[in-house]
């Protein structure tokens, strides 16, 4: 028998023994997705959750509702300054060992916010939270190249935006629930026995942290990028959410600081022995399309939650339930497409699957701008499901495209990164897509506008969405030449 023979197994015996690996991986892949969706839900609760508390709060602690307002801005203030930033210290301490401090802080978070007797310290465990969440949001897309095989990765992306969906459609209702039988303190601690699952769960199933090769130093953390990053982030985000969209003095003031602060930064990171995102990894046509494009589409899926209420009140009458119900499709739609979205982005290709949920939300917005008040609720909803659709298959599509070619050393603050232009986009969207849709109302006042005048408004707001998504669709298109995914048929 030649040494060759023996080297070489049977083509069974392979056979057999990819399958029993592939059996054994099977429990781990699972178990890592379980970890990964929750941390995804937790997260998205934790935004929607406390916004339907704030009424009730501001009566708890006796205060102004500009002062609440600052437990919703104190959690998405540190989601946005911060994420890129533990992205990137995830890449170099270890993202495992990170991931599990960030759930439990987001849980020992949650304690502290139910727990706060004033409204100050009920804030700061807010923002305390809010980094626990921005080290989870970080991570999460990172982990899916780790622990997912390659084939699947499609279908895992689509099961954490189903998952970050169901967050967001579950917060008001849940909350609403919790306080109306529990009292307000209930709406954090529900985030413990999840946060101390998730944190079990991940423990248990997600990779350990690889291990550096021998005499190979840890880079530095870019501590100076850092802060002026998160300046600037926070001075930008404050910008465009100060004074619901009426630019006074501070906001301009604030958006001063901001471009001040992006100055600042690129010079700093242009010396930094190692900087905190390098410039090399925008050479990459595909994260530049992705980014640029995520941002675009997260601006125009503001404007169904800024002129969605408004529509509904004034221009069809609806009380606040309705509206709330009528609201609520936008999730439940993309928690439903979620999944499936995966499964073709797997089977046909990201470029192919993001062009094609470009295209839907396009044709859902172009149909809201000609919708005519006498279409009535339908008239809106079911527009409304093919934009969300839409979107959802577009997000899950972009997120496994830019994810897939980034290197292991890099993939925590590209995921940052990614994150960070969707935020950037939502963020802006709430301000420019509302002013749009004020200007176009010809009011100043939405509140009272006349019915006819917040149809005409809604109609223009979301042709401009339209003619943005046709943008982003052309940017996508041209910046992700042979990028088409696996070839398979359809």
């Amino acid at each position: 028998m030649s040494p060759h023979s023996v080297s070489r197994p049977a083509r069974g015996q392979r056979s057999a023994g990819a399958t029993a690996a592939a059996g054994r991986r099977a429990p781990a892949v699972r178990g890592a997705l379980a970890a990964l969706s929750l941390s995804m839900l937790l997260s998205s609760l934790g935004t929607g959750i406390a916004n339907v508390g704030l009424p009730t709060l501001a009566q708890a602690f006796s205060a102004t509702f500009p002062q609440v307002q600052w437990i919703v801005l104190a959690y998405l203030l540190a989601i946005t300054t911060l994420i890129v930033s533990v992205g990137r210290l995830g890449d170099l301490i270890g993202r495992r060992r990170l991931f599990l401090g960030g759930i439990l802080l987001f849980t020992v978070a949650s304690v502290g916010c139910g727990a706060a007797p004033t409204l100050w310290l009920l804030i700061a465990a807010r923002a305390a939270q809010g980094l626990g969440a921005a080290v989870m949001t970080a991570l999460t897309l990172a982990f899916v190249g780790e622990s997912v095989p390659r084939a699947r990765a499609g279908s895992a992306m689509g099961l954490l935006g189903t998952m970050s969906a169901v967050g967001t459609a579950l917060g008001p209702s849940l909350g609403g629930v919790l306080i109306s039988g529990l009292g307000w303190r209930a709406i954090f601690f529900v985030n413990v026995p999840l946060g101390l699952l998730t944190f079990l769960l991940a423990h248990r199933h997600l990779p350990a942290d690889r291990q550096r090769a021998a005499g190979a130093g840890r880079p530095p953390f870019d501590r100076l990028g850092t802060l002026l990053l998160a300046l600037t982030l926070a001075a930008y985000a404050l910008a465009m959410t100060l004074g619901h969209g009426r630019f006074g003095p501070l906001n301009l003031a604030l958006l001063g600081a901001a471009a001040l602060g992006i100055v600042l930064f690129v010079r700093t990171e242009a010396r930094a022995a190692a900087p905190l995102i390098r410039r090399t990894v925008f050479r990459d046509p595909v994260l530049r399309a992705g980014l640029a494009t995520s941002a675009l589409v997260s601006t125009v899926m503001m404007a169904t939650l800024v002129v969605g209420p408004f529509y509904l009140s004034r221009t069809l009458g609806l009380d606040a339930v309705l509206v709330g119900l009528v609201l609520s499709a936008g999730p439940l739609v993309a928690a439903l497409t979620g999944v499936p979205a995966g499964r073709v982005v797997d089977r046909c290709g990201a470029r192919r699957t993001t062009a094609a949920g470009l295209c839907a939300t396009a044709v859902g917005a172009l149909a809201l701008s000609l919708t005519p008040e006498t279409s009535g609720v339908l008239g809106y909803v079911v527009p409304l499901a093919v934009v969300t659709a839409g979107y959802a298959v577009f997000q899950t599509a972009n997120n496994t495209a830019v994810m897939a070619g980034v290197h292991p050393d890099e993939r925590g603050v590209v995921s940052g990164v990614l994150t960070l232009s969707r935020n950037l986009g939502l963020v802006t969207g709430a301000s420019a897509m509302g002013a749009v849709f004020a200007f176009a109302s010809r009011t100043t006042d939405l509140t009272t506008a006349a019915p006819q005048a917040v149809a005409g408004g809604m109609r223009v707001t979301f042709a401009v969405a339209a003619v943005l998504v046709l943008l982003a669709l052309a940017i996508a298109l041209a910046g992700r030449p042979g990028k088409a995914g696996p070839r398979r048929e359809c």
